[in-house]
């Protein structure tokens, strides 16, 4: 053969690895799922993408695996572009094998994971998976140990993103979860430890695939960060969220050009948020307000929702918001929503992503229930991820900050760069009432109007502990500023702490509470 016939067999050779066997495609589209070089080209610019080890074939014999070894070995991996941003992406093809992982499967992963580590940019795993291929036994389970030896060795250091397209089971579930960043889309992605059959033989609990672990269940326990309806809106917002993080940790994340005023002013929030702090609003509409084009990115919005945590941009910049809601259990901190601020937390930290915590907390939930399952251990996760944070961090108290969920919603004293209040702030140890009750209980037993003496003591405690500029005075806030003036303040603020740095004291590593 002369060169032209051997390059024309290449073409042909790339074009049915492309196409795949013509009868698993169709069951693919069956199940309503898109192929997996369809969602590579969602996932990535236009003609970018550039496949590597796309003609590998799998070295098994034995069970009929001999007779079988199609090109790619059921993963395509390789590298592309997101916004002209380079990105390395591995993506299981559940046409060839179920997406099951095999030897050269796995090797194909781990030399892109390691690339990715190389070169300093993010990782997005396409996963649409069976499991360890059955057939290829131990080799199969060593395979999935180096993607998670990958994962923790790359966590940290270069943004990795799971995004679920389909069923992930057994062992193969534990890498997504070792990753900054879980998609998922309802009806088509599963994931579980153990399967339908097994809970079933196990419990003689029956149980769909979805029920045990759909999308909406993993949206409602956190495992999950965002879940949609469709693939392609689910890759679109893949590509939302890259633009949003920096390639690596030693980068910062892309700045944008903003239309948005600087020191557009936030009269709205006058109205949004009421001055009486029992009465409730959606913290929702403050981030809208305050952030660039009202635009953000919330994490886990199933998950804890009396605690938000969102990525938006303050005049082009990249900020981590935390925010207590008090739409949901009047914003308290509790075991779930400190565990869901403290991943963000120590996420943003991570990836140089300057943090602003939104505080209007009346305290931590009380109960036997939050007391029996470690409440102190788990509020302690937040305070740890605040403390051990270098990065730009901004405090904005809206309204009550109470007690220790005070110091630990990111206050000067565990080392927030800047903290300011709205005039509607109520700073203490508790809320007046509750104080009256302690400080002044004798006089209030044996009054003659008990109701009257507790308003009257805690109008005193208001009047000398509380009122809105106490906590300037005493050096614990630095300023006191109108609402409408927020988004230019913060933007300000944040041009100032851009060049901060941390100081750093070696540790092998710290031991924060697990």
């Amino acid at each position: 053969m002369d060169m032209h016939t051997r390059v024309k067999e290449l073409q042909l050779l790339r074009e049915e690895t492309r196409a795949g066997d013509g009868r698993a495609t169709e069951a693919q589209r069956k199940r309503g799922k898109l192929t997996v070089y369809e969602r590579l080209d969602l996932l990535l610019d236009k003609g970018s993408f550039v496949e590597v080890e796309g003609l590998r074939r799998h070295r098994a014999s034995g069970f009929g695996m001999q007779r079988r070894k199609p090109p790619g070995d059921g993963v395509v991996t390789g590298w592309g572009t997101i916004d002209g941003r380079k990105v390395f992406v591995y993506a299981h093809d559940f046409r060839i094998f179920g997406g099951s992982l095999g030897e050269a499967h796995a090797q194909k992963i781990h030399k892109i994971m390691d690339m990715a580590e190389a070169c300093g940019a993010p990782l997005i795993s396409l996963n649409d998976g069976a499991g360890a291929r059955i057939q290829e036994g131990v080799t199969a389970l060593a395979g999935y140990g180096g993607i998670f030896r990958r994962n923790v060795r790359a966590s940290g250091v270069i943004p990795q993103i799971s995004v679920m397209l389909g069923p992930c089971a057994g062992g193969a579930a534990y890498s997504p979860a070792l990753t900054d960043f879980v998609f998922m889309v309802r009806d088509l992605s599963q994931m579980f430890i153990t399967g339908p059959d097994v809970v079933q033989a196990v419990t003689a609990e029956k149980v769909t695939h979805n029920e045990l672990g759909g999308a909406d269940v993993h949206a409602n326990n956190g495992v999950a960060t965002f879940v949609y309806d469709d693939e392609a809106t689910c890759l679109h917002d893949v590509r939302y969220l890259v633009s949003m993080l920096p390639s690596n940790n030693q980068s910062q994340p892309p700045a944008v050009q903003c239309s948005d005023p600087a020191d557009r002013t936030n009269e709205p929030l006058l109205d949004i948020v009421p001055a009486e702090p029992g009465q409730s609003y959606d913290m929702h509409d403050v981030i809208e307000e305050i952030v660039d084009d009202g635009e953000f990115l919330e994490l886990h919005d199933r998950w804890a929702p009396n605690v938000v945590t969102a990525l938006a941009r303050l005049h082009g910049t990249t900020v981590g918001i935390v925010a207590n809601q008090p739409r949901h259990f009047a914003g308290v901190l509790d075991i779930k929503s400190s565990e869901k601020a403290a991943r963000f937390v120590q996420t943003c930290d991570a990836f140089n992503i300057p943090i602003v915590t939104l505080v209007d907390v009346p305290g931590f939930l009380p109960g036997t229930d939050q007391e029996h399952n470690g409440i102190i251990r788990h509020g302690a996760k937040l305070l740890y991820a605040y403390c051990n944070a270098t990065v730009p961090r901004i405090q904005v108290i809206l309204r009550k900050a109470y007690g220790g969920a005070y110091i630990v919603m990111d206050s000067r004293s565990i080392g927030s760069d800047l903290s300011f209040a709205w005039p509607t702030n109520e700073i203490a140890v508790m809320g007046a009432d509750g104080a009256a009750n302690v400080i002044f209980r004798r006089e209030i037993a044996a009054s003659d109007d008990p109701e009257a003496t507790r308003a009257q003591k805690m109008n005193e405690y208001k009047e000398m502990l509380m009122h809105p500029y106490y906590a300037a005075e005493n050096g614990l806030v630095d300023d006191v500023i109108d609402p409408a003036e927020t988004r230019h303040i913060l933007v300000g603020a944040l041009e100032t702490l851009r060049n901060k740095r941390g100081s750093f004291t070696y540790a092998k590593h710290g031991n924060p509470p697990v």
